[in-house]
């Protein structure tokens, strides 16, 4: 769990009493946050002022600064209500344009701008500082998302966020008087210890993504750094936040997140002036931050059962009312909660029970027996699936191994005497050792690999998996999806097509799926296999694509492969015998 370090005296003013550590302590507990260090006999006889350093979840990204754990603490204790954020004007009259040259980069930006903010020196500490613990925990370092933070009046506005190509990239970055192209940034800050470990975000890029205003005067270069001309200083009166990234549900949360810790220190309290973010050619443009609580639902029973309790739909209000969350009864055993934009860790009604519990005090809740079948786990259908096919394997004589997600490029492509088109592998964009550069495309290398391994035991060697690969899908917004393959290899002293087809037969049979000789004339439900001589993996006439129909009239899908391993995969594999495999997508029973 991240660790926040905040002002002890200006933690307790904010909270309306002094507390003793015990005190304290006691208090984060209740809340479900823990008091790792008290520095006050440390700093005893110097110039430092005492902090509190405070674990909190990893998920509540409102609470890694004083801002946030203040505000959170007071509304639990009943001291203030929940802010009210509001948009002022509610059209933006600034733009922030996203230009396609971003794309192939980070193809996401938001922005948001905060008026006549009075800064101090701690204020100031806390506002960096967030950016800090947001950028190593949400961000994940940078890569998927970066904020940059303006003084608004050394800018004009509108703003644009494009691609440059690195010679054409010039301005002074933060703290410099020097102004340098992208290639001598990237030599500049190669060896420096905080800026020089993001450098392989873009360095490999054909362009760097750059926030530019409208005289084109850089404001930043993420997710590198900041132009040193628009750098806040404790003189500042209007800032804008620019965040952009590779993730759009992150990127919004984490401008949602740094409007709500700072708009309490605008000229009036909690106005935010939002920005209209003009992105054409992917259809995103939209006006944020969007500060309109979400809505979710939860069943009033669920949550009693679960905590233990027998409470009236209003009652549970109250208890979520300390926990940040407004909520009303709404019909029959449901109630309706508004989730404010600080609280981006509400996924489920699950979470809304658990807010209602440390509401209530876990301190308070009495041994009781669950009241709801609701409590009962059950698997997830693709996991039910998988289950009957691992059953079904293994009273096949096959045994299960469970090799790792990642496994090298040779693994994936070359030992397969597969190419590599960049369109269906996640690659790892810094892998520690060559072993783990790829999110594994198909089950067949974590085989061949555990059957190499055991290379010495007795004739045949029958091993199945049934696990997860990755495949790209630009399409979707984090660009890549699981799914749930199957794949099984007979391995001895002859090749054994006939027992992996056989397998075949099995699982297809088990998973109430008939055999059809002639797919044109055979109705209903079932699968076929037709030659694939395109398949390199495969030795040349002894492959072939493994076809399912779900239902009469439905549309035929290629769902895997079975077939004879050519001689060179085997060799790639230090294997001395001959193998068949055979691998489908076990998601098509679902």
């Amino acid at each position: 769990m991240p660790t926040v370090a905040v002002d002890k005296a200006d933690l307790y003013e904010l909270l309306g009493k002094e507390y003793t550590t015990e005190e304290f302590d006691e208090l984060c507990f209740e809340f479900g946050i823990e008091l790792d260090e008290d520095t006050t006999e440390d700093v005893k006889g110097t110039d430092e002022r005492p902090q509190l350093k405070i674990e909190v979840p990893a998920n509540r990204y409102d609470m890694l600064c004083i801002e946030g754990i203040a505000q959170a603490l007071n509304e639990f204790l009943g001291n203030k209500e929940a802010p009210k954020y509001t948009l002022n004007p509610a059209t933006p009259e600034v733009t922030l344009t996203i230009k396609e040259s971003v794309n192939e980069v980070r193809p996401y930006a938001a922005g948001a701008i905060l008026r006549g903010i009075e800064f101090d020196e701690r204020k100031y500490d806390s506002f960096i500082a967030l950016q800090d613990k947001l950028h190593a925990n949400l961000c994940r370092n940078r890569s998927l998302v970066a904020i940059g933070t303006h003084d608004l009046d050394k800018l004009t506005p509108p703003f644009t966020y494009e691609g440059l190509k690195p010679e054409d990239v010039k301005f002074a970055p933060l703290n410099q008087t020097k102004e340098m192209t992208g290639p001598e940034l990237m030599e500049f800050y190669e060896n420096d210890k905080h800026i020089g470990r993001f450098l392989h975000l873009i360095r490999d890029s054909p362009v760097y993504p750059m926030i530019l205003d409208a005289n084109r005067t850089v404001g930043s270069m993420p997710p590198i750094i900041n132009s040193d001309h628009s750098k806040i200083t404790l003189d500042t009166k209007n800032v804008f936040i620019d965040v952009t990234g590779t993730d759009k549900t992150k990127t919004d949360i984490v401008v949602n997140t740094m409007v709500a810790m700072f708009s309490g220190y605008c000229k009036k309290p909690f106005e935010i002036e939002p920005v209209k973010v003009i992105s054409e050619h992917n259809g995103e443009t939209r006006v944020v931050p969007n500060v309109t609580p979400r809505k979710a639902e939860a069943e009033i029973d669920y949550i009693n059962s679960c905590v233990g309790l027998d409470y009236s739909g209003d009652q549970i209000a109250d208890l979520l009312k300390k926990m940040s969350l407004q909520a009303k009864p709404a019909g029959d055993n449901k109630l309706e909660v508004e989730v404010p934009i600080t609280r981006s860790d509400i996924l489920h009604q699950c979470d809304i029970m658990e807010d209602v519990a440390i509401a209530y005090g876990y301190n308070n809740l009495k041994k009781t027996k669950p009241k709801a079948e609701t409590l009962v786990a059950q698997p997830l259908p693709v996991n039910k699936v998988a289950d009957i096919i691992r059953q079904a394997s293994a009273q096949a004589g096959y045994v299960e191994t469970l090799p790792l997600t990642l496994c090298s490029h040779d693994e994936n492509f070359k030992f397969l005497r597969q190419v590599d088109d960049n369109k269906t592998a996640v690659k790892l964009e810094n892998p520690k050792t060559v072993e783990y550069q790829v999110v594994r495309t198909t089950l067949l290398p974590g085989i061949l690999k555990t059957i190499k391994e055991n290379r010495k035991h007795s004739l045949p060697i029958k091993v199945f998996e049934c696990g997860d690969i990755v495949l790209k899908n630009p399409e979707l917004e984090r660009g890549a999806f699981n799914q749930r393959n199957w794949c099984a290899v007979y391995a001895g002293k002859t090749s054994g097509f006939e027992y992996v087809q056989g397998l075949l037969g099995k699982i297809m049979q088990t998973m109430r799926t008939k055999w059809l000789e002639d797919p044109t004339k055979d109705s209903g439900r079932g699968y076929w296999i037709v030659e694939d001589k395109e398949n390199p993996t495969f030795f040349q006439g002894r492959g072939a694509k493994i076809m399912f129909r779900p239902a009469e009239g439905a549309k035929e899908q290629h769902i895997g492969a079975i077939g004879v391993l050519h001689p060179e995969v085997l060799q790639y594999f230090e294997l001395p015998f001959a193998a068949s495999s055979v691998e489908i997508n076990a998601e098509v029973f679902l």
